[in-house]
């Protein structure tokens, strides 16, 4: 099992904190290499989004992990990022978050912070780059986006730490990727669920590939997989894509039990 030890490098300003983290993890960087930038002038998010970065309103760091398991276990890094990003607000914070499949962390529905966990071959195996952005103030997104996001200076009112935040989030993001190298999958899922309003009952709009479908959630697979249940009683499986709350047309939707009565 690796050791993750955090060894933290600043630049004021990067085009993304994701690609020079790939670009030291390809030339050689241990696990733990951490890079933190002040701004990001071409941040990206999942789904090829551009992640909006101004200096000083936000936190951009990115993570060099080096997985001592099997790729297929990989598929949740994602979840495990997200619990320790949800771990570290509640601990500084005790901010109430939600976590959107299968990594957004979400106040009151609306946006807070984004993953973007990318693989890079290197010289030395495989490794994975784990990108979160934290919105720390209103200054990290334009106003329009103001009833979709938020930030720690809004939840609380107060000027918020980056290098607080920070520490916090490596502290957490030990302990969630301790139990992931010791292969608890099943805790990972476990307290995944149990921390998502997303993980069970949740009407939502399903968007992957040329597919769309509107369901409810049925808790995850093993792979960290969301299990959407349609309104024909169909369970599909969702590996990638965009999940999206939206409210349920009928005031009430029957659990699979109940509709095989019907």
């Amino acid at each position: 099992m690796n050791d993750f030890r955090p060894k933290i490098i600043r630049f004021n300003s990067l085009p993304s904190t994701n690609t020079e983290a790939a670009r030291r993890a390809q030339q050689g960087a241990e696990e733990g290499l951490t890079i933190v930038a002040g701004e990001q002038t071409s941040g990206r998010g999942r789904l090829e989004r551009r992640w909006l970065s101004p200096a000083g309103a936000g936190l951009y760091a990115s993570i060099v992990l080096r997985p001592g398991l099997d790729h297929a276990s990989w598929s949740l890094i994602p979840l495990m990022a997200a619990l320790a990003v949800h771990d570290a607000l509640v601990d500084a914070y005790a901010l109430d978050v939600d976590i959107k499949w299968p990594n957004d962390i979400l106040l009151a529905e609306r946006k807070l912070c984004g993953i973007l966990a990318e693989t890079v071959e290197t010289n030395s195996g495989r490794a994975v780059v784990v990108g979160i952005g934290i919105n720390l103030t209103t200054e990290a997104f334009p106003a329009e986006l103001r009833e979709v996001a938020t930030s720690i200076q809004e939840a609380t009112g107060q000027a918020p730490d980056s290098d607080g935040v920070l520490q916090f989030l490596l502290r957490a993001l030990a302990d969630r990727y301790a139990l992931f190298q010791a292969g608890d999958a099943q805790r990972i899922i476990h307290d995944w669920a149990k921390r998502s309003t997303y993980a069970q009952g949740k009407s939502v709009f399903v968007t992957s590939g040329d597919d769309s479908f509107s369901g409810i959630t049925r808790g995850l697979e093993s792979d960290g997989a969301l299990r959407v249940e349609t309104v024909a009683g169909e369970i599909k499986v969702v590996r990638a894509g965009d999940v999206t709350s939206v409210r349920q047309t009928s005031s009430v939707w029957p659990e699979p039990a109940e509709r095989a009565k019907a």
